[in-house]
């Protein structure tokens, strides 16, 4: 398999790692309902994230399965490279 760009791999950790943030937040305020600022931080963190996925997908096709429907132009889940070639 050919080299993918050096964007894909900085960009997937990027959405990694907000992704990480985003979880913990989630736990947090499991049990911190009505902090404010947690929430704030959640909800800027769930944005970021859906922007930095819609770029990603822009870029190099599909990322998650609900990506699919962006697409309507053809079946492109097969056409990106899969998890244990990245």
């Amino acid at each position: 398999m050919e080299q993918l760009p050096q964007e894909y791999y900085q960009l997937l950790e990027e959405i990694q790692s907000v992704d990480f943030v985003i979880v913990e937040l989630t736990l947090y305020l499991d049990t911190h309902p009505d902090d404010y600022n947690a929430l704030q931080q959640y909800n800027q963190f769930a944005a970021y994230s859906k922007k930095l996925k819609d770029n990603f997908e822009s870029l190099f096709g599909p990322l998650e399965q609900g990506s699919l429907i962006k697409n309507t132009d053809y079946w492109s889940w097969s056409s990106s490279p899969w998890p244990w070639q990245v």
